[in-house]
């Protein structure tokens, strides 16, 4: 059984290029831009506490770990020496 051709091969790309462009283009709509005041504040700040609230107690977590780490290797570092 014969392979597809390259030619009918490109044509399916081609087609199906055109497909997408034309579906993209349609939903595509021009984006305005607008000016937003200095004194204005946006109701859309959050509050990167609430974000950020493990971050405190993972990064004592980490210290206290890598901090008995390297008094392991002191230690031992005398130990064997």
């Amino acid at each position: 059984m014969p392979k597809k051709s390259r030619r009918a091969k490109a044509k399916r790309r081609a087609k199906l290029a055109q497909e997408t462009q034309r579906k993209y283009s349609q939903s595509l709509k021009p984006v305005t831009a607008q000016l937003q005041l200095a004194g204005k504040v946006s109701p859309e700040v959050k509050d990167p506490t609430k974000y950020y609230q493990y971050l405190m107690p993972e990064l004592r977590r980490i210290g206290i770990l890598a901090g008995a780490i390297i008094l392991i290797l002191v230690v031992l570092s005398f130990i064997l020496d």
